[in-house]
């Protein structure tokens, strides 16, 4: 039977929250230190809760970047309204953010009455105070008759060292959570098109609702991170934005959200590759993963809702034939059938990702290596073409990603051929069944 178990950090939690576009997510990236949500003019950028650990005075704090609130929502402004309110319960701290430029209206005061209940551990920041005049007018929102009321300018940067003393007293006074020793584990991205159901996925594993699902695609929009345990081991879950092509990417937002994607491709051990079972793999699947497989990433070719597969006769091995055929590139990925909705196939997934890992963190002796090495020359001789061309040695430089580096007489003319021999005989013959294998060679005489 499949067991998860979330990891919960103790760390001291401080939301931010309040209605688009007043600089949540700019003063998120400056308490952080580094653009980590995504800040666009436009109304409405941040959906999902973006979260991050930061040092504030030397203490590990978990900071929380929540979606804007609207009174008047539809379907899915209200689901980001119900996870801020949400995440407003479950914070040590809460950072209610306005912009001094603009009167409170009736959207605002209605939110505000239902954070009143928080009032011991809220601080009402006033944002966008650029310049001297408008300093004059954040007394204005004394009026709220708010305890904690302070100014900054998150783009500017200004008496943004006051907010960190005004979190660290707040962190000193009321926190009594310790931060536990956790081991590193595997760093684990969900990737994907559109609406393949990655939130699904990323929501099972976690056993919340950390992600919006929606119907309509694009939902998620920044990298969201999560920590769980199978089998005595951390994973870390990163769900990204859905990777579109690029003549379909209509907005500068969609575009931060797309190479942020791609950056946490950077940030991961292994890759699930979330495809859609009804539609199968496309171009633009193949492209995402040869971009993991140029970055040497783990990848598992996951196709989801799989229970669409059931009313036809071998259609997933259908499916796995015709990859295997069109993309011999990912000739050696594992393609896995899943049901995200119901963890159905979850299991097989979780533990070809630890079989995976182990692969990628492998380590080859040199004499080992040259062993094989001599074996793999007598049984396919170097087609040498009359050149004398001899293979001296090899090492392993690197794991994950796992490189090799052979040392040759002559690299001109070395057949590519036998490389592609050489890669298949290191992932059968040394327990590299399932990864990418760099290999390189270097001239010496």
């Amino acid at each position: 039977m499949l067991t998860l178990s979330p990891i919960k950090e103790r760390l001291f939690r401080v939301a931010i929250l309040g209605k688009p576009n007043v600089g949540k997510s700019t003063l998120f990236n400056r308490l952080l230190g580094r653009r980590r949500a995504i800040t666009d003019p436009a109304p409405g950028v941040t959906r999902d809760p973006v979260e991050a650990e930061c040092l504030i005075k030397g203490s590990r704090i978990h900071l929380v970047d929540t979606g804007g609130y609207k009174v008047e929502m539809n379907d899915l402004e209200k689901e980001v309204r119900d996870l801020s309110v949400k995440n407003a319960e479950d914070a040590d701290l809460i950072l209610f953010l306005v912009d001094v430029r603009e009167e409170l209206n009736r959207e605002d005061r209605e939110f505000i009455e239902g954070l009143r209940k928080y009032q011991e551990k809220l601080i009402l920041v006033v944002n966008k105070v650029d310049n001297s005049k408008l300093e004059q007018s954040f007394w204005n929102f004394m009026e709220l008759g708010f305890d904690h009321v302070i100014w900054i300018s998150a783009v500017h940067g200004k008496n943004i060292e006051s907010l960190k003393n005004l979190i660290f007293k707040e962190y000193n006074e009321s926190f009594q959570g310790e931060a536990p020793s956790l081991k590193p584990g595997i760093r684990l991205a969900i990737l994907g098109k559109p609406n393949t159901g990655k939130s699904t996925l990323l929501n099972y594993l976690l056993n919340e609702q950390k992600s919006i699902v929606s119907k309509e695609p694009g939902t998620t929009r920044d990298t969201i991170e999560g920590l769980f345990r199978y089998r005595d081991i951390n994973f870390q879950v990163i769900d990204t934005a859905g990777i579109r092509r690029k003549n379909k990417v209509t907005d500068s937002v969609e575009y931060y959200a797309v190479n942020r994607a791609i950056k946490s491709i950077n940030e991961s051990d292994i890759v699930l590759l979330i495809i859609d079972a009804g539609n199968g793999l496309s171009e633009q699947d193949k492209k995402i993963a040869s971009l993991i497989i140029k970055k040497g990433k783990g990848i598992i070719l996951v196709l989801n809702k799989c229970d669409l597969l059931r009313s036809v006769p071998n259609q997933f091995q259908a499916i796995q034939d015709r990859i295997r055929f069109l993309f011999p590139v990912l000739e050696y990925a594992p393609i896995l059938p899943l049901s995200a909705l119901t963890g159905e196939g979850l299991e097989k997934v979780l533990a070809t990702v630890i079989r995976i890992w182990r692969q990628l963190n492998l380590r080859v002796t040199t004499p080992a290596l040259n062993r094989c090495l001599k074996q793999w020359l007598i049984r396919y001789p170097l087609p040498t073409r009359g050149k004398n061309i001899k293979i001296r040695y090899g090492t392993q430089i690197g794991t994950n990603p796992v490189k090799f580096i052979f040392f040759i007489n002559q690299r001109k003319g070395f057949p590519r051929v036998y490389q592609k021999y050489m890669t298949n005989r290191i992932r059968e013959d040394l327990g590299f069944n399932n990864v990418p294998v760099s290999l390189d060679f270097k001239e010496r005489l």
